[in-house]
């Protein structure tokens, strides 16, 4: 992807996937582009509009209550499946969180309902009829330019996420439940393609992920200018000792 000196946004489903504070992630990527002197457009993708796979460096959704997953996952089945694989497809960073995630593996099995997912990550979920994985978590990443790094959040999830075999988790968990309590495994990822479970809200947490989702976004070639990040290195601080770190 060419550089560019502006990052362009856009939301899906902004007013219905947009529980646990997600919409702080927005306004993360908003105030980093702004300090660095580079611009930063924000469109949204509700239910019936159309999706441009050429309109935005980085798709994002959020989490949903179940009536509003449902409502999203048909329309984003049957009228943006094709513009986000499009997207992907040709690079752009594609971030799903929590309720997000599970709609771009497979399928969501809901109960007696199935929900029908985009299909960019090889994935499915399955509603559990046990507890709800809920905590601080902390998992290990390695992502390009970064080496190894500490991802910090909270997850709330009823699903359980399992990948196939061969597919590549975002993380391993060092604390915490993850996909699905199990594999130590926690999200997803397909070149530029990301889910996670990691919410409350996910970058303001952890500014470097912020900084990387918009270096990759933007198809940077040198890192972004450093800022004064005191304030954010010690929210990072405080959601790893809160995971137990």
């Amino acid at each position: 992807m060419p550089e560019r000196d502006e990052l362009r946004v856009c939301a899906l489903y902004p007013d219905l996937m947009n529980i646990y504070a997600d919409r702080g992630n927005l306004l993360m990527l908003e105030r980093r582009c702004q300090w660095r002197g580079l611009g930063f457009a924000l469109t949204g993708a509700g239910i019936g509009d159309p999706l441009d796979p050429g309109g935005a460096d980085l798709y994002y959704m959020g989490g949903g209550q179940d009536r509003d997953q449902l409502l999203c996952a048909q329309d984003l089945y049957q009228h943006k499946r094709d513009a986000l694989h499009e997207a992907a497809g040709r690079g752009a960073v594609v971030l799903a969180v929590c309720g997000g995630y599970q709609l771009i593996g497979r399928e969501y099995q809901l109960g007696s309902q199935t929900l029908p997912g985009v299909g960019l990550i090889d994935a499915d979920t399955v509603r559990s009829d046990g507890p709800r994985l809920i905590g601080n978590v902390a998992i290990e990443v390695d992502l390009p330019a970064t080496g190894r790094r500490t991802l910090a959040g909270f997850e709330n999830h009823g699903g359980r996420t399992h990948l196939d075999d061969g597919a590549t988790p975002l993380g391993r968990v060092l604390r915490g439940h993850g996909n699905n309590g199990r594999d130590g495994h926690e999200g997803a990822r397909r070149g530029n393609v990301i889910g996670t479970y990691l919410h409350g809200p996910l970058l303001p947490k952890n500014a470097w992920f912020a900084d990387w989702l918009i270096a990759t976004a933007l198809g940077l070639a040198e890192p972004l200018a450093p800022l004064d990040d005191r304030l954010e290195l010690q929210a990072h601080a405080d959601a790893r000792k809160a995971a137990g770190l």
